[in-house]
């Protein structure tokens, strides 16, 4: 089998394909946050990426008739500049001719270098580079458990659930069973599944981290068909359903955000017609909407560990969580009592509208109290969060880069902001939905919800993007600006979680617990009526707009 960097595998993949084996290259030897911008506007750099805090881009130029021109070279000379890059390279599956080489000569000279990357170079790297990527840490112990737990439910039964809270990996869980797998039966197909295709296209890079250098992966959507199907194949649900209707059967089945799995749709009739295939299921956020229990296609979940046992067990970073409720209207909770609301009536009544211009003051304050500040802000609409972004920009000088994200803006766009968000370039991103799946920022270290999720599973994916661990990370802090009664219950469900932990009242971690996380009120007057009023959060947590609620008396507030 030819590796990813062979001449012939190159040709075979074109243009599109040399980015990607060179991506794939990248990780293999140690880069960091490796992100295709290749297309329009990308001002000569096809990939950027980091390593040892410096920024590195790519130019890669594909061939099928010979040499590279100059091009190349003048391309990533001007993406040098545009990215104010420490390092440039031109990628090519062939060579350079001789004007390109006289270009970067002539670079040289008045000391910009452009190193290249050719054909027999690439080669060369693939021989050299170890056969799996380098990793900062070796798999921790609940992972190590949960992929022992996996993989003796698959063999047992050939059905298997992994639930993990965000930021605890269960992607790389996940890469662990197929590495396994693979070990022991080479030869074999694995297909991981997903519900769209950038999910599609991540994770096909985040496996790449597991496997052996030799072993091929492909992705699959509808507007990328592979010619073989060998190794790892990763595709959107909808353009596999045709491979296996047609007669391809993977030996094992990976489904990532297992909640997307229903009672009947797509993914149940990929399970069912490949029913003699292992299958396992990966999910943060167990929950559905429809209330079916994924439990019933994958069993019972082989192994399982939540937000407030990871943060208790030191797997996740420590919180400070504040929740802020002074824009209850207490007029309306002297009265409450006597009248039953529905959640939707109550949410209008209860609270009074929050200004901008205030949140933007209580965020500032929260800014000034962290060490190298990387903030999240997720807004109601996709005009809100451009407006936050150029509201924080000109409130504050070292806010001046804050930058809006949302699905309006093109791929290459959203991968040059991350890129710059992770070099702390952009300090600050305003979004609403793009990091809710799929998206890894480690480096977050504060986080402001201003928008309103009636979604048990979103506030758990959205909490997670900062709960990761990081080098120099000491907390994740957290302003919730409540407008909805669910969103307390939320908040207590955890807190009352972590107390639950720490007291000794539930199961006991072979971790030591460490008191640095938090949940509180900014009124603790509310923040104490609320409690006493929510009593089981779990259940108002995920409630509809029309169940209907009633205060209990306000004692001592008249």
């Amino acid at each position: 089998m030819d590796g990813f960097l062979s001449p012939v595998a190159l040709l075979r993949g074109g243009p599109a394909g040399l980015n990607l084996a060179a991506e794939r290259a990248l990780w293999h030897l140690g880069f960091k946050d490796v992100r295709i911008i290749d297309g329009s506007g990308d001002e000569g750099a096809d990939i950027l990426a980091v390593r040892d805090r410096e920024q590195w881009v790519f130019q890669c130029k594909f061939s099928s008739r010979g040499p590279v021109d100059r091009t190349g070279v003048d391309d990533a000379e001007r993406a040098r500049s545009r990215y104010a890059a420490d390092h440039a390279v031109v990628v090519t599956n062939t060579g350079l001719n001789a004007t390109a080489q006289s270009r970067r000569r002539a670079l040289a000279n008045v000391g910009i270098n452009i190193d290249a990357w050719t054909g027999p170079t690439l080669e060369a790297i693939f021989e050299s580079m170890p056969d799996r990527v380098p990793s900062e840490y070796q798999l921790r112990d609940y992972q190590a458990e949960a992929a022992d737990a996996l993989c003796d439910d698959l063999a047992s039964a050939g059905r298997a659930l992994l639930v993990l809270a965000t930021g605890l990996g269960k992607t790389v869980v996940g890469g662990e069973v197929i590495r396994r797998h693979l070990e022991t039966s080479p030869e074999s197909s694995v297909l991981v599944v997903a519900h769209m295709k950038e999910l599609v296209e991540q994770l096909e890079k985040a496996l790449w981290r597991h496997l052996d250098k030799r072993v091929p992966t492909q992705v699959l959507t509808g507007d990328r068909k592979p010619e073989s199907f060998e190794g790892v194949t990763v595709a959107t649900i909808d353009s596999v359903l045709g491979l296996v209707r047609g007669g391809w059967r993977p030996s094992l089945i990976m489904v990532d955000e297992t909640h997307h799995v229903g009672q009947t749709g797509m993914f149940a009739e990929l399970l069912d017609i490949c029913s003699e295939s292992k299958q396992f299921g990966v999910t943060a956020t167990p929950w559905r909407g429809d209330k079916f229990d994924i439990t019933a296609r994958f069993g019972r979940p082989s192994y399982q560990l939540g937000i407030a046992e990871g943060m208790a067990s030191g797997y996740l970073t420590a919180v400070d969580y504040r929740m802020f409720v002074d824009n209850i209207d207490w007029d309306f909770v002297r009265h409450a009592s006597e009248h039953g609301y529905s959640i939707k009536e109550l949410n209008k009544s209860l609270f009074l509208p929050q200004r901008d211009e205030e949140i933007v003051d209580a965020f500032r304050a929260a800014w000034r109290e962290i060490l190298d500040p990387r903030a999240i802000v997720f807004c109601q609409t996709i005009e809100h969060a451009e407006r936050m972004a150029t509201l924080l920009a000109g409130a504050d000088s070292s806010w001046r880069r804050a930058a809006f994200l949302h699905s309006g803006l093109g791929r290459q766009q959203r991968q040059v902001l991350l890129n710059g968000f992770r070099l702390g370039r952009v300090p600050i991103i305003t979004c609403v939905d793009v990091f809710n799946e799929g998206v890894d920022v480690p480096d977050v270290n504060l986080i402001a919800f201003l928008r309103v999720t009636h979604s048990r599973r979103i506030f758990v994916q959205q909490l997670g993007r900062g709960l990761r661990l990081r080098e120099g990370k000491e907390s994740l802090k957290v302003l919730d600006f409540v407008t909805d009664v669910r969103r307390v219950a939320a908040g207590l469900d955890l807190r009352r979680s972590l107390a639950a932990i720490r007291g000794g009242e539930s199961e006991e971690l072979t971790e030591a617990v460490p008191a640095g996380s938090h949940i509180e009120f900014s009124d603790e007057t509310a923040g104490s009526l609320l409690d006493y009023w929510i009593q089981d959060a779990a259940d108002l947590e995920t409630a509809a707009d029309e169940v209907r609620l009633q205060f209990p008396t306000a004692i001592g507030l008249d």
